[in-house]
């Protein structure tokens, strides 16, 4: 695989009517306007964005947007994953509403994966729909979150349950704004793209092991990264758009993941989606090699890899106490359907060969888990 030297790319998810373009490359933040213009009638827009990123771009993006037309109305919430929760979606429908946004004008998600999955959701239930526009600021957000339409809050029951497949209208992922990213927020971001190596693209994970320097560098391997990334998560969605089948191994990793979020309460101080994801993927290809699915090697190489780059890749590296297995073990649960005692999981035969697995027995997650348990 051979990075692109071009300063930006294009992928299209081809979803019939309801098709769109990602766009990625440097400079999308000061041509909003004419791209969104482009594509949505509505001449009015309204932004929903975090205190973090608007400091740094809203009002480039405001301003890029009266340019071509869009009268601009914006709302700032608080940075974090607590603000995924109900009451920062009535504060979103509300501001909405306020602000007469009718069903061909535009809500534009400007933040990370929190606020493109809360500013997805409320487009999609306001007058029953309205126009959206992703425009991902985190190296997350423009590899996974932004693309296929899933969006939606947390409850104390778990992480992501309430919420509406949406599809955006469009995705503009600026890669400039990653300049500003702390070293931390990049490698989270990171072990989403290393994922889809991991899931069924082999070579790409090989490109990864070799090329990992050059996309944190930045310039055209940091493009190629996301750009795969974001094709990769196209095909899959483009397959199986409300995950009834192949979608969910999207979900490599993240079974793990986010009972490790829930057991943390969210907390960014001790991990962040990205780290519980490259945590989750270590352990799904150990449980793999446990149940003699996938050689220990492979799970061996995994860890390597990710640790390389900086993440975390075991249960002892998170910070504080985590809860006893059985409480870790209702949380994968409930994010999961457990159905006769057994649940669905994303398990591997080798790195890039992920399939589902709908009958892995709790019992021996449990037993893992113990194994792994930092007591």
């Amino acid at each position: 695989m051979k990075s692109s030297e071009t300063s930006e790319r294009l992928v299209h998810v081809p979803l019939g009517d309801r098709a769109y373009d990602i766009l990625i490359g440097p400079g999308l933040i000061g041509r909003a306007g004419g791209e969104i213009s482009t594509r949505i009638k509505g001449r009015k827009a309204a932004i929903v964005t975090d205190e973090n990123v608007a400091n740094h771009y809203l009002e480039a993006l405001i301003d890029s947007l009266e340019a071509d037309g869009i009268d601009a109305t914006s709302l700032i919430l608080p940075a974090g994953e607590k603000t995924k929760s109900f009451e920062h979606l009535t504060r979103v429908c509300d501001a909405l509403l306020e602000a007469r946004i009718e069903r061909n004008d535009t809500v534009i998600a400007l933040g990370g994966g929190v606020i493109g999955d809360l500013a997805g959701f409320a487009a999609g239930i306001v007058r029953r729909g309205v126009r959206f526009v992703q425009m991902p600021t985190s190296l997350l957000s423009q590899v996974d979150s932004s693309v296929g339409g899933k969006t939606g809050i947390n409850t104390r029951h778990g992480k992501n349950l309430i919420g509406v497949f949406n599809q955006p209208d469009l995705v503009l992922a600026d890669t400039d704004v990653l300049q500003t990213l702390s070293d931390r927020e990049f490698r989270a971001g990171y072990a989403e793209v290393a994922k889809y190596g991991l899931i069924d693209k082999p070579d790409f994970f090989v490109w990864l092991e070799r090329n990992w320097r050059d996309v944190f560098a930045g310039g055209a391997a940091r493009i190629e990264a996301i750009a795969t990334s974001c094709q990769a998560k196209a095909e899959v969605v483009v397959a199986d758009e409300r995950e009834t089948g192949r979608r969910a191994l999207l979900n490599l990793g993240h079974t793990f993941g986010h009972a490790l979020e829930a057991a943390t309460e969210y907390d960014s101080s001790r991990l962040v989606h990205g780290e519980g994801v490259a945590i989750g993927m270590v352990l799904a290809h150990q449980f793999s090699a446990r149940l003699n699915l996938a050689s220990p090697d492979d799970a061996e190489r995994v860890e390597t890899h990710l640790k390389t780059v900086g993440l975390p890749t075991r249960l002892s590296d998170i910070p504080g106490e985590l809860p006893p297995p059985e409480v870790l073990m209702r949380a994968i649960a409930q994010d999961k359907k457990v159905t006769g005692g057994k649940l669905t999981f994303i398990l591997t035969r080798g790195v890039g060969q992920s399939f589902v697995a709908n009958d892995v027995p709790c019992s021996e997650v449990v037993t893992f888990l113990e194994e792994k348990h930092p007591q």
